[in-house]
This record gives structure tokens, sequence and C-alpha cells, in this order.
């Protein structure tokens, strides 16, 4: 028997309910991201938004600064939200926390979503951002040559998407991947997909519908690289990955998967199971402290990958 949902956990999302979910269209989704309730987190980092330029026009970014640390790593970081829901202001505290965590300039994209701009928007703003800031990183005062991709559910596939493409072609380099809960594999027949169905926060149903806007024309029997990174030809070469999953989360064997099919091409891969957690604990973090716990282990990979 696995364990429960962990129980201060369950007693937070009893008091504050959330359900990701497209019932009452996209406008009502976001709204209710947008607005459930979050503690300040470090709000004496040093902040600033900037616009970069796009594939369709600018791309509009967050930039985090550690405190204390002289010419510091870079992190891209990508929001989840089944690439549809979500921005700067839903992720800023999870991208605080990478700042501070990981002791890194973090910039959070705030790229296309869909249904309005179905794949492959999302990756042509993600990945025209990093470039852009890797060639950029010194006006920041970062080191451009330390350069990871974090995010979270959407933002993870974006991640392991970007981790891809910059192998694929020549840069720029990727020191690091930390992927929470990601969606790598589009296969819905992996056991957790039955046996997390119900989920809290996340669910079968919600996973399916958030798929149908974003693959847009992609044929979901066959889904390209870009869409699901883990059923790409060719896994080696990329970069060292932390793959965090949760025990109560339908997403749960595909970030599993993707861990074993990077380790047998080759590439250093950590997965961390967090058995009692649900998708999204990041979110938690701070509160719950089994979700501290997990948000603290992949920071501090993080952290020992880009001051190695």
């Amino acid at each position: 028997m696995r364990p429960p949902v962990d129980a201060i956990l369950q007693k937070v999302l009893e008091a504050v309910p959330f359900q990701l979910t497209v019932d009452g269209g996209i406008d009502e989704a976001r709204r209710r991201l947008r607005e459930l309730p979050r503690r300040p987190v470090h709000p004496d980092l040093r902040v600033e938004n900037h616009q970069i330029d796009g594939p369709a026009g600018p791309i509009p970014v967050r930039v985090y600064w550690p405190s204390g640390t002289l010419n510091p790593p870079v992190t891209m970081y990508f929001h989840g939200g089944g690439f549809a829901v979500g921005d700067l202001d839903t992720h800023d505290g999870t991208a605080r926390n990478h700042a501070v965590g990981a002791g890194t300039v973090v910039v959070s994209v705030d790229y296309r979503l869909a249904p309005e701009h179905p794949y492959p928007a999302a990756v042509d703003d993600v990945w025209a951002a990093t470039r852009w800031v890797a060639a950029n990183a010194g006006s920041f005062g970062a080191d451009g040559s330390r350069l990871a991709v974090a995010g979270d559910s959407a933002g993870g596939t974006l991640s392991a998407v970007v981790a891809q493409l910059a192998r694929d072609n020549d840069g720029p380099p990727i020191a690091f991947q930390l992927l929470w809960y990601p969606s790598t594999m589009w296969d819905n027949s992996l056991p957790s997909f039955a046996e997390n169905a119900e989920a809290p926060v996340l669910d079968r149903g919600a996973i399916d519908a958030f798929s149908r806007w974003y693959a847009g024309e992609a044929d979901l029997s066959n889904p390209p690289a870009g869409l699901a990174p883990g059923r790409a030809a060719d896994l080696s070469g990329l970069a060292p990955a932390y793959i965090a999953v949760a025990g109560h989360d339908p997403l749960r064997d595909d970030g599993a998967r993707y861990a074993e099919l990077l380790a047998a091409a080759g590439v250093t891969v950590e997965l961390h199971l967090a058995d009692t957690l649900v998708h999204g604990y990041l979110g938690y973090a701070g509160v719950v402290p089994a979700a501290t716990e997990a948000a603290e282990r992949g920071l501090a990979a993080l952290r020992a990958a880009l001051h190695a």
C-alpha cells in the first residue's frame, strides 16, 4: 500500500481547495489560479521586469537577483499551468525560492499560452528567451556560461525541450535541467494515470483537456519531441537532470520514465519521488513541511550543479 497524501497537505487542500480544470473556459481557469492565496516570499529580493525580442513580438520576463552573490549563474524558469494558465505573478514566489535556494539569477519567462497560441508557440518563446539571456547575461551581472533551465509541470516539459534544442543547435550550453513533475512522454497508458485519475490539484480529465488545447494540430498518437521530449530519437549528450515527481500525481510515472530513458542514454540524472505529495507541491513549500523538504532537495541539486 502506498502512503496517503501528507496529513498537513491534506488539511491545507481542504482549507483552500484548488483543482486545475477547464470547466468554465480558459478565462475562468486563469482566474482561479491567479486568485489563489499566496504568502509573501523573500520580499527583499531585487526584482525587475523586462521585455525581450521574441518570434511573435516582445516576451515579458522577470529577473530575480540572489543577495550577496558576485557574478552568479543564471537559471531560466518556465512556469507551469498546463501550457494554458499561469504567468509571472502566479509563479513569482517559486521563482524567488529558486533564486535564493540555488544562489542564481532567475529569469522567469511569460511565454504565450494555449489555446490562443498552441504548440509550438510556447517552445518558440522559451527557446528565444534562453538564447537571448545566454548572450546578454552580462547585462544582468550574471555568468551566462553557467546556465540552467528549470520549470514545473508544463514548464518542466519546456525545460526538457530547451535542453534538447540547445544540444541540437550547438548551444547555448545548458549546465543543468531541473524538472519538477514534468510531462515528457505524453503516454496516458502509464500506471499512474489510472492510479491517480482523480488526484487532488491535477486529475486525468484536466491533463486530457489541457493537452488538446496545447497540441493544436500536432498528432498526439505520435507526438514530436518538441511536444513530448521523452519521444526524442536520441537522448544522449543532454545536460544532467534532476527530476522530481509526486506520488499522488497522474504524471508520476511520466517523469520516472524520462529519468530511466535519460539514464539509459548515459545522461546523469537523479529522480526524486515525494510519495505523499501531489502535483504542484512547489506552491505549498514554506507551508507544508514535506513540500518544503522536497523543494529544498531539488534546489540544493541546482545549487550544487551551478556552483561546482
